[in-house]
């Protein structure tokens, strides 16, 4: 069987087709926050990320040098917030993008930080952001 492509050509992949690794329900335990209180404990974090690139060519080798290396991007989204001391968790998604973009091979980056401890009468709180490699 032949894939077809959006435009139609079997076999041929689109210019702007893009594919998504992703990493969701990570839970980090770190300190964060901007009050005293919550200062004085460590918190469980929510942490989803998309990331989007290119593995067909992963997907032909099946190598894990030609894909985007899961383990390494969550122990350093671990490392981010088990060390940085970021009072908002706005602050903290950007460093996660940042990373993400400039340090492995993923063009656009989706990420969400769930903080679940944030207000009492709220399931989930929190921020989702999206991020795009400059050009």
């Amino acid at each position: 069987m032949t894939k077809t492509t959006a435009q139609g050509t079997p076999g041929v992949r689109p210019a702007h087709a893009m594919d998504t690794v992703f990493l969701h329900g990570l839970k980090v335990d770190c300190v964060i926050g901007i009050w005293d209180w919550e200062r004085q404990f460590k918190q469980t974090l929510e942490i989803d990320v998309d990331l989007g690139t290119d593995i067909s060519k992963a997907g032909r080798s099946d190598s894990i040098d030609d894909t985007v290396d899961y383990k390494s991007v969550t122990k350093r989204i671990m490392h981010l917030a088990e060390t940085g001391g970021y009072l908002l968790v706005e602050a903290l998604a950007e460093a996660i993008a940042h990373a993400v973009l400039t340090e492995f091979d993923v063009h656009w980056t989706r990420v969400r930080i769930n903080k679940k401890s944030a207000v009492r009468q709220v399931r989930d709180v929190g921020v989702l952001i999206e991020r795009t490699r400059a050009a």
